[in-house]
This record gives structure tokens, C-alpha cells and sequence, in this order.
């Protein structure tokens, strides 16, 4: 069994067939999903999806694009939404410099909020970071020096030494379709070095199809292609990878365990 730690299965392409996404899934081994948020508007539809799907769950949160209309978002709002059973997790949230869409100052304060929540609460980060390799490396050092918080860095497509200052860290690391790109060198090279206690896979989907998809719109069922790419790299069955990565989305998000 696999999980796809990582949709968007509110988002177009996959919301208006949900149901044939997830059932085309289910039948390709795919036994779990974490449904993402990035924005508060959406928070009730994709808790309501974990609320009516067993194998589906949930998280809240503001994605980096959004930081600008989410400014004067409290950390009381984000951990009353995060009280919901079916809310697993804290995220997305970040930090993107690459396209900008919100003022860093106000990307970085949001993360703080996000990562205080996650510090209380006990709930994973799913953090995604995009040109900022620097400033989010510097805020995950400073804020876990304050105390202890779980978090993973979701679609990793950093630098090798970014990886090992994340791994230094004691995060997670999360591998999507894009590991199956082949201008990906560095990536597939860093892919082989993850311990396996710390490595999931995703699909970031409806984005980021991995081959042989490329090109098309990213289901969760495709995470097996992202997995059986993962496994021929660090030279592991398939099985050993999703009983692996299996494991570790267990362990990291412990709501979902009974």
C-alpha cells in the first residue's frame, strides 16, 4: 500500500471527478490521501471530503501565494480548524520568492503562526519552499530553537545541501513526480541519500505528473510511478518503499493512527 501525502483534490481537474480520482486510485494500491489546503476559504471543503472518505484526511492552511489576503490570520483561527478529528496536519505554508505573490515579510510571519500552531498542537508542518532555501532554513533553525515541532518539506526539488541541512534538522523529506524529470540529476542523486525513516511520497496532484504521465493531469493514483522511479534509484523494492513510506506518514502524522 502507498500514500499520497500530498493532493489537492478540491482543485480543478480533480474536483470534478473526485470520485472517479479517488476510486481509480484505491484500485492502483493507493490506500491513503492528505487532502491540502492553501487558503481559508477552502478549509470546509477539504475537511468535508476527509469527513465523507475513511481513507482521506486532512490539513489547514495558508500557502505562501496567499499570504496577502491571509495577513491578519491568528494562530486562534488556525487551531480552532485544526481541532476538527479529520485534520492531520498544518499546511501548506512557506515560503515561495520565485514567483512572489505575497510580501515576504508577510509569507514569513504567516510561517511563524504556522509553525507556533504546529508547536502547540503537535500537528505537522507541510511546508513548501521555493527560491528561499536561505530564509527557510534560518526560520526552521530559530523556531526550533524555541521548541520542538514535527514538519516535512513537501516536493522537495532543493539543492542536495539544503536537503542535509533539512535532514540535520530532524524533518521529513517528500518526493514527488518531479524526482522523474529527466533534467532532475541532483534531485535523483540526493533522492538515494534520504533515510529511509524519513521519506514520503507525493503527488502534488493535479500538478507535477511524473513520467510516464508528464504532460497530463497529476492523479494520486500516479504516486506509484513516482515510487517505483524512488525505489529503482536507492536499489529497494517497491514494497520496501511503500512499507516505508507507509510507516513514516504514520509516525509523523499521528492522527491518523486508531
Amino acid at each position: 500500500m502507498l500514500i499520497d501525502s500530498h493532493c489537492h483534490l478540491e482543485y480543478e481537474g480533480l474536483v470534478d471527478d473526485q470520485q472517479g480520482v479517488l476510486d481509480r486510485a484505491r484500485a492502483a494500491g493507493i490506500g491513503g490521501f492528505l487532502n491540502i489546503s492553501t487558503r481559508q476559504s477552502e478549509w470546509g471543503r477539504v475537511v468535508g471530503t476527509a469527513e465523507r472518505e475513511s481513507d482521506v484526511w486532512a490539513t489547514v492552511g495558508i500557502h505562501p501565494h496567499e499570504a496577502d489576503q491571509h495577513a491578519d490570520l491568528g494562530a486562534a483561527a488556525l487551531r480552532e480548524a485544526a481541532n476538527n478529528p479529520r485534520v492531520i496536519g498544518l499546511g501548506e505554508t512557506g515560503l515561495d520568492y520565485y514567483y512572489d505573490k505575497s510580501d515576504r515579510a508577510v509569507q514569513q510571519a504567516l510561517f511563524r503562526t504556522h509553525i507556533a500552531v504546529g508547536r502547540e498542537t503537535g500537528l505537522p508542518l507541510i511546508i513548501h519552499t521555493r527560491d528561499a532555501e536561505e530564509d527557510t532554513y534560518e526560520i526552521l533553525r530559530e523556531e526550533l530553537g524555541k521548541g520542538a515541532f514535527p514538519a516535512l518539506i513537501h516536493c522537495f526539488t532543493g539543492t542536495a545541501p539544503f536537503g542535509r541541512q533539512i535532514l540535520d534538522l530532524g524533518l521529513t523529506i517528500s518526493l514527488s513526480g518531479i524526482v522523474t524529470f529527466k533534467n532532475a540529476r541532483e534531485l535523483q542523486g540526493f533522492a538515494k541519500e534520504i533515510p529511509s525513516d524519513r521519506i514520503l511520497v507525493e503527488t502534488d496532484s493535479p500538478f507535477l505528473a511524473p513520467v510516464p504521465h508528464r504532460g497530463k493531469t497529476c492523479e494520486p493514483a500516479y504516486v506509484r510511478n513516482t515510487a517505483e522511479f524512488v525505489a529503482d534509484l536507492r536499489g529497494e523494492t517497491v514494497d520496501e518503499l511503500a512499507a516505508a513510506t507507509t510507516e513514516n506518514f504514520h509516525r509523523l502524522f499521528k492522527k491518523t493512527r486508531p
